[in-house]
């Protein structure tokens, strides 16, 4: 029996996981599944020049290394947080709360 792989996969000298052939890194189609709970389908739909092998191949890689995709995430989203923290509420949402579209 031969083994084939397909992975569709690539890392960067970084260690950043990419989707092969693309400008995507493979969080932002994670993002799009936890986010929104999205399906390949779905994500195929935004993402039209993915292939669904390459967004199941993305899927797949998230899934063999869940843990370290979840701590980056929540990594990612802290540092975001504290920068907003930081830097205050923007010109727009100040305007869209005098305008009372926002709470």
């Amino acid at each position: 029996m031969t083994a084939v792989l397909a992975s569709h996969i690539v890392l960067d000298h970084n260690g950043v996981a990419w989707i092969d052939d693309t400008n995507v890194k493979v969080v932002e189609v994670v993002l799009d599944k936890l986010g929104h709970g999205s399906s390949a389908e779905e994500i195929h739909f935004q993402y039209p020049h993915l292939s669904l092998a390459q967004i199941h191949a993305a899927l797949a890689y998230y899934y063999d290394h869940r843990d370290e995709f979840d701590e980056q995430i929540a990594r990612d989203e802290a540092q975001i947080s504290a920068l907003r923290r930081k830097l205050g509420e923007t010109p727009g949402r100040q305007k869209l709360r005098r305008l009372g579209r926002l709470p």
